[in-house]
């Protein structure tokens, strides 16, 4: 039996349908908004995964080329591996949901949107985190939800829910909120420098629809959810538990505050390892677990407890203390851009690399094929961390590296003010703590040094948050300890002016808006402080460094275009062969050049400007003997243009034949002297030299580093 639910959202309706489509799954939704739709699955294995201390949830959400009426590009016509915008969204659809799943319901889970349909005009992705939540909801798999998602847009001073992808261009904010009926629990998006009080704002109004997106889902639970599995609320007994507690907490209180990340995880491990030595002999089979356990929250009291009571932190800071920061630049010889930026443990090597037209990333997608001339690249090596693992790019690489992207785009010139294609790649070298806002900061500090225009400088910063009962405290600069300890990790990253990307994971449910009005306000002052450390070692972009591709941009007249082209494309194949630069121009007069060498560039640039230029009599020009005939030479004065030197006109003396004093392909100077009627050009190789007589002193300032004079520069009397 088929059961709908439905929800208006600005113009249109978020129908939620079951029932017709995927009904082997546990729980399957088919969502629809406007022109889009998505089918949400979810399934759970049959067999129990024992010792697992975690959820073992997968989120796979996927866009299938079909719901664009496109076939995928390049020689496999097939969806392949995941696109990294897919990975994206399956974070952002597996944060929120995790925490409510119970650790105790031991089976794999695995959640499955696919965008089956799409206009091109509203978001998919969207839609499909409702339609995860409420496959769920209606499945037997214990689930604590529902969630409510939707996006928000700031335009035109108001918030627009669920904007469509041409008002989230033109917007100023955009956020993806997701929360419960209770209250929020997830925000990731980026902004143009918006206030907190705006970010506030937009957060508050997304909960009102959320709310309601929560109420659909439990409707459509109500008419066709089945009955959930049942899970064993039974503990195992642990009965030395208060025993090993009152030997090890004076001796884990003591290592919780050891100085140093690996000193600190040293030490309670050794505290560990002696409770288990001392305590073997009462210890039974397979009891070891529960002393793992017992730690962890032996630790998590002794760190909070800390916090909230003494305001210390494990690493002796008040709350709202940043830790030490020193940042370099130029640290690598060959590269265009570097830095190297180090808060405490925490430490990024940034690398920027200019690129040019070519080197943009081409986006083929069902929203329509883009290209992308930023991006920044984040990699966590588990030498980061003193670990030994597989060297690979997984989905947290890729979601860092999307926010420190989002962070940064917001400050970067426009193609037609540099238009060059920007990498940042961000090495983590050290983690304790956000590496993701560290990479904000050193990209920061290495596109300024690869001498990028941006606007202002950016940094971030991670927020924390200790709460009981009533009482709680906002933590700046979190270390890794006290995110995992923690209930809530909110990432910030702006200018002095305003917020430019932000990601927020609360794990505990109606976190007050004061709070977050607080952590908002202890992140600005945070940011504030980082920007001025930043700032005094660069503030300013510098020059572009001389193993990055020189770009030059021009602008001619349209109807000139086919001189530079030439017939056949052989006026700008010669200047390309001549130079080594590529030269593109676009239908509307704009023209890029485009060279691995400065001075080719400059060359190409100059070769240009001649073609484009209109002869002048009386002027003096470098041109090469193209034909000889008995009367004179042809001369080429400028690019694609000849003009005749008559034989008269060769040398002050007699010239008996022109090939007494000229060949072909010789390069000479020679003086325009008339444009007839007829639009013939006569030139005169005599008269350039007495001119040239007359200006022996010739200044070293006309000529390049080669020894050449620039095309067409007039010598200086």
């Amino acid at each position: 039996m088929i059961h709908q639910v439905k929800l208006r959202i600005g113009e249109d309706d978020l129908v939620l349908e079951t029932g017709k489509m995927a009904k082997q799954a546990n729980g399957a939704v088919l969502a629809k908004y406007a022109g889009s739709v998505v089918l949400a699955t979810v399934c759970c294995s049959d067999r129990e995964v024992e010792n697992l201390d975690y959820v073992p949830l997968s989120v796979d959400y996927n866009e299938k080329y079909y719901a664009a009426g496109k076939i995928p590009g390049g020689f496999i016509k097939r969806e392949g591996r995941p696109k990294d915008k897919e990975i994206l969204v399956s974070r952002q659809i597996d944060r929120p949901m995790r925490p409510l799943f119970s650790k105790k319901f031991k089976r794999e889970i695995q959640v499955i949107p696919t965008t089956i349909s799409t206009d091109q005009i509203n978001p998919p992705d969207i839609i499909a985190m409702a339609a995860s939540s409420a496959a769920v909801m209606i499945s037997d798999i214990p689930f604590d939800g529902p969630i409510g998602t939707v996006r928000v847009a700031y335009l035109d001073d108001n918030f627009i829910i669920n904007p469509t992808f041409d008002q989230i261009g033109e917007s100023k904010l955009d956020i993806i909120v997701s929360g419960t009926e209770a209250g929020i629990t997830m925000v990731e998006g980026g902004a143009k420098e918006v206030s907190e009080d705006i970010l506030l704002d937009a957060i508050k109004e997304a909960h009102k629809y959320i709310k309601e997106i929560c109420k659909i889902q439990i409707k459509l639970a109500e008419l066709a959810g089945k009955e959930k599995f049942v899970i064993s609320e039974e503990e195992e007994q642990f009965p030395l538990k208060d025993e090993i507690r009152e030997w090890a907490y004076p001796k884990l209180e003591e290592a919780c505050f050891v100085s140093g990340k690996h000193n600190r995880s040293r030490a309670i491990k050794q505290v560990r390892e002696n409770a288990l030595e001392f305590f073997k002999e009462k210890l039974e089979e397979n009891q070891e677990k529960f002393v793992y356990q017992l730690f962890e929250e032996m630790e998590s009291e002794i760190v909070r407890k800390s916090i909230l009571e003494k305001g210390i932190r494990t690493d002796g800071r008040n709350s709202e203390e940043i830790r030490s920061i020193t940042c370099e630049v130029d640290v690598l010889p060959r590269t265009h851009g570097s830095a190297l930026f180090t808060r405490g443990e925490t430490q990024a090597l940034a690398v920027t690399t200019l690129g040019t037209v070519y080197d943009e990333q081409i986006m083929d997608n069902i929203e329509g094929d883009t290209r992308k001339t930023f991006m920044l690249h984040y990699n966590f090596p588990p030498y980061s961390v003193g670990e030994t693992k597989r060297l690979f790019t997984g989905r947290r690489e890729i979601g860092h590296g999307h926010l420190a992207e989002r962070a940064l785009s917001a400050v970067l010139p426009s193609k037609e003010e540099f238009p060059y294609t920007i990498r940042i790649v961000s090495e983590v070298l050290e983690s304790n703590g956000s590496s993701s806002m560290a990479t904000v900061c050193g990209g920061t500090l290495s596109l300024l040094n690869a001498g990028v225009p941006v606007k202002k400088s950016v940094a971030g910063i991670a927020m924390g948050l200790v709460t009981e009962g009533e009482r709680f405290v906002v933590l700046s600069d979190i270390l890794g300890e006290e995110d995992h300890l923690g209930d809530m990790d909110f990432k910030v990253a702006g200018t002095e002016d305003g917020i430019t990307a932000f990601q927020m994971d609360i794990k505990i449910a109606g976190v007050d808006y004061s709070i977050l009005s607080r952590a908002l306000e202890q992140a600005r002052k945070g940011r504030k402080h980082i920007l001025e450390i930043m700032n005094r070692t660069i503030g300013q972009p510098g020059s572009i460094s001389d193993f990055a591709p020189k770009i030059i941009s021009m602008h001619i007249d349209p109807d000139k275009i086919g001189a530079v082209i030439g017939s056949g494309g052989k006026v700008i194949k010669g200047i390309s062969e001549k130079t080594g630069a590529t030269i593109n121009i676009e239908d509307s007069g704009d023209l890029l050049i485009y060279c691995k060498e400065k001075e080719g560039a400059e060359d190409a640039r100059h070769i240009i400007e001649s073609l484009l230029e209109e002869p002048e009599v009386g002027k003096i020009y470098t041109g090469t003997v193209k034909r000889i005939v008995d009367f004179g030479a042809f001369i080429e004065y400028l690019p694609g243009k000849e003009g005749l030197c008559h034989i008269s006109k060769l040398s002050n003396s007699h010239v008996q034949s022109v090939t007494d004093v000229l060949k072909e392909s010789q390069e000479v100077k020679v003086k325009l002297i008339e444009i007839d009627k007829m639009g013939r050009v006569n030139l005169s190789i005599r008269d350039a030299n007495e001119n040239e007589a007359d200006n022996s002193s010739v200044d070293n300032n006309d000529r390049d580093n080669r020894g050449r004079r620039p095309y067409n520069k007039p010598h200086r009397r």
